[in-house]
Order: structure tokens, then C-alpha cells, then sequence
């Protein structure tokens, strides 16, 4: 069942964000570039995706909870990729989106992915950081000092 609900959850949170509003985005008359440019675009796109499952599986596995903020994690997640980074699926997505702007050449959607990255900052500080601090209080704590939000912080 948990794996059932995180497929479902993972195809309609960043399926959506990733996929179909990018799809809408560049339009039917979209065409792909493989060039120096766009392959790497294409790696990026491999590697955000990469991240996505990882960090989707960890909220499955670790935390027995999916990555919908109706169905989270039960305890606090702080292996695989977040001993990194906070919020290394957002990381997956905007990397994602970055490979999908080169690919395409699209500067519709590298602003969509500048804006995207902005909403989700100010989701990330104004909602999912104050619930995390309520729900695992000293633990959170800890963590949230020990690990950077976005950029992996030089181990001591």
C-alpha cells in the first residue's frame, strides 16, 4: 500500500511540476536539441530524476510515509541523500527542469523553473520547516543546524 500511495504522490507532485506543466509550457511545436547543450540538459534530467526516486524510496523505506504533505514521513529522514542537503528532492526537480530548459532551448521555461524554485523556498521556510520543528522539535533542531538547505555544507 505504501508503495502504491508514494507512486501515486510522486506522479502527481512532481509528475506535475516536471512534466505536464513543462509539456503545456513549451507547446506541441517543442523539439528537442542534441547538441553540446542539450546532452547535457539530458544528464541533468537523468540525474534529477535519480535523485527523485532515491529520495521518494527514503520517505518509503526510512520513513514510512510518502512525499505528500497529507501522507509524510513518520520519523525524520536524515540518511541516503539528506545527510547533504535538506531538500535534495527539490533539488531533483529543479534539476530536472534546468535539463528539460537546455534540451528544448526554452526560455519560457527557465523562467517557469526560476519561479517554480521561488515558490517552493518560500513553502519550504513558511510551511514544511515550522511543521518539521513542531513534529520532531529537538531532533529537527539538530538536524536543520547540521545540514544546509540547498548547498552541501564543508564537513568538519
Amino acid at each position: 500500500m505504501l508503495v502504491l500511495r508514494s507512486i501515486f504522490f510522486a506522479l502527481l507532485l512532481p509528475g506535475t511540476v516536471t512534466l505536464v506543466l513543462p509539456y503545456l509550457i513549451l507547446s506541441r511545436r517543442a523539439v528537442p536539441h542534441w547538441d553540446l547543450i542539450g546532452l547535457p540538459g539530458v544528464v541533468a534530467m537523468l540525474l534529477g530524476a535519480t535523485i527523485l526516486i532515491w529520495c521518494i524510496a527514503d520517505f518509503a523505506r526510512i520513513g514510512r510515509g510518502t512525499l505528500a504533505p497529507v501522507d509524510p514521513p513518520r520519523t525524520l529522514v536524515v540518511r541516503g541523500l539528506y545527510r547533504y542537503v535538506r531538500n535534495p528532492m527539490y533539488v531533483g526537480v529543479v534539476l530536472v527542469l534546468l535539463g528539460e530548459s537546455a534540451l528544448f532551448r526554452s526560455a519560457s521555461l527557465l523562467l517557469y523553473t526560476g519561479i517554480a524554485f521561488l515558490i517552493v523556498n518560500l513553502f519550504v521556510m513558511l510551511y514544511e520547516e515550522p511543521t518539521l520543528r513542531a513534529r520532531f522539535g529537538e531532533s529537527y533542531e539538530h538536524y536543520r543546524r547540521s545540514v544546509g538547505r540547498w548547498i552541501p555544507r564543508r564537513i568538519k
